[in-house]
């Protein structure tokens, strides 16, 4: 169903699905609510889940304003929308770029978040220079996806080196999803929201109090470098590593994700 964020009025896509205390879902970029189909089923047995298509992504708006997608403007379009589905508190749970934005938003609104589960994100760049450089390389990408449309980009995207440790068929199973995307949103996604354009959190990570998980797949090597420090930094953070999984562990792992997830939802 389609919602529209207020004050914003950018209206998002949101599914919901079962059962007991509310866990909100924030995909990675270029995906969409069903990309957690993969775990939606068992999850809705114990939760109520909230499947937010993100701006630019799926069905929800891919509005040209570049503004629109920063960080503090979704994250409050987010608040927007779980008040209008009276959901006071839930679980976050975002995966890349959506636990990027679910750390944010934890950092920003901590009174309105039970707890956090991050899968394979992180804070953002420290170095300001590396920044510098991903910012360039996002913009780049932005241009050429503008200027070669949707498909031009799902072969790209799909031969990408993270991607290594996933089968033909899990590949392929994203595809016709990430074909369905809007070359807009996905473009102004990375202008605004991407790994070189949010703020760097790595100092506020000491004061985030919530309860969290994070969890990274064993053949991710840069991301578990990534979480382990993270932990080292935040009073409440514990880290899972999920076996043979690479960046996208509920995809590739569903039943070792679920168990990492409801492991850590019996001890908050």
């Amino acid at each position: 169903m389609l919602i529209s964020a207020t004050p914003s009025g950018q209206r998002y896509n949101v599914e919901a699905r079962g059962k007991g205390e509310p866990l909100a879902l924030l995909h990675g970029f270029s995906g969409a609510a069903s990309t957690w189909d993969s775990i939606a089923e068992e999850l809705a047995d114990d939760f109520q889940l909230v499947l937010i298509d993100l701006l630019g992504h799926g069905a929800s708006d891919a509005p040209r304003d570049t503004a629109r997608y920063r960080m503090e403007s979704v994250a409050a379009d987010i608040v927007d929308l779980l008040d209008t589905l009276g959901v006071a508190k839930p679980h976050l749970l975002g995966y890349s770029m959506g636990g990027r934005l679910a750390l944010f938003l934890a950092l920003r609104y901590p009174t309105r978040i039970s707890s956090l589960i991050l899968e394979s994100a992180s804070p953002g760049l420290a170095d300001e220079r590396a920044q510098a450089r991903r910012r360039q390389d996002d913009n780049i990408l932005a241009e050429k996806i503008e200027a070669r449309g949707i498909a031009w980009f799902v072969d790209y995207w799909e031969r990408r080196p993270l991607w290594a440790s996933q089968s033909d068929e899990q590949i392929g199973r994203q595809r016709s999803q990430r074909l369905a995307n809007n070359p807009l949103g996905l473009a102004n996604c990375l202008r605004a929201m991407g790994a070189g354009a949010q703020p760097n959190l790595w100092g506020a990570l000491p004061s985030l109090a919530l309860p969290t998980c994070l969890i990274v797949g064993e053949r991710d090597a840069k991301f578990r470098q990534i979480n382990q420090a993270m932990r080292a930094a935040m009073p409440k953070a514990r880290v899972t590593i999920i076996p043979a999984a690479g960046h996208n562990t509920h995809l590739e792992q569903p039943a070792a994700f679920c168990r990492a997830l409801r492991s850590f939802m019996d001890c908050v």
